[in-house]
């Protein structure tokens, strides 16, 4: 190998010990990040994965998981009263510690205010209609973990709630958000800058059930 050759051969092998480097410190800074965060809050519209990424952030972190949509609703989806449901997620946010999914915007303000860190999955209204078709498709009948009682289903007047929902309340969502520290505040427009942002931070995929 002639000494030019070594010489380049030398500054690849230093730019990817580089890389790699750089990439783990970016890792290291994000978990150690996340370690002091005690409570968590998952925003967004349905079919965003809003649970799934719960239940999976509960198990890397060890905190208590509440999806509100389990505080809304009672057996065979009976919708729960309003402000029962509001006076529970309250008494939720007082707790030391949590990972609360579900926007429900009559509480929403106190749960960001209260939130160390928000995550908040600003997907289309086309990747929530698929989010949603795919659930149902994949779990059609079957009882949902998060909702005791309640069977996956899908009816014409929710679907094309999930088609209206960004319309309707993206604008307040957004100017809730935007009255937040924006360092605690992490923003993901699909679902692969998600993938690719929990990859790199716990080294393994989302699990999805």
């Amino acid at each position: 190998m002639t000494p030019t050759a070594y010489m380049w051969w030398v500054i690849f092998l230093f730019t990817i010990i580089r890389l790699i480097w750089y990439h783990n410190k970016k890792r290291y800074e994000v978990i150690v990040m996340l370690e002091g965060i005690k409570k968590i809050s998952i925003i967004g519209g349905s079919g965003t994965g809003k649970t799934t990424l719960a239940d999976n952030l509960a198990g890397e972190l060890g905190l208590p998981v509440y999806h509100l949509d389990g505080l809304n609703y009672s057996e065979n989806w009976k919708e729960n009263n309003k402000d029962k449901r509001d006076k529970i997620i309250l008494e939720k946010i007082a707790q030391p510690q949590w990972i609360m999914d579900g926007t429900y915007t009559s509480t929403l303000e106190r749960r960001l205010q209260a939130s160390d860190f928000i995550i908040y999955l600003d997907y289309t209204s086309l990747a929530q209609a698929r989010g949603v078709m795919g659930r149902f498709l994949k779990n059609h009948g079957k009882e949902k973990a998060e909702i005791p009682g309640c069977k996956e289903k899908m009816t014409f007047s929710f679907f094309f709630w999930v088609l209206r929902w960004r319309g309707k309340k993206r604008k307040y969502i957004v100017e809730l958000v935007n009255k937040i520290d924006q360092n605690k505040v992490m923003l993901f427009k699909n679902r692969k800058q998600l993938s690719k942002w929990y990859r790199k931070t716990f080294n393994k995929d989302i699990i999805i059930k």
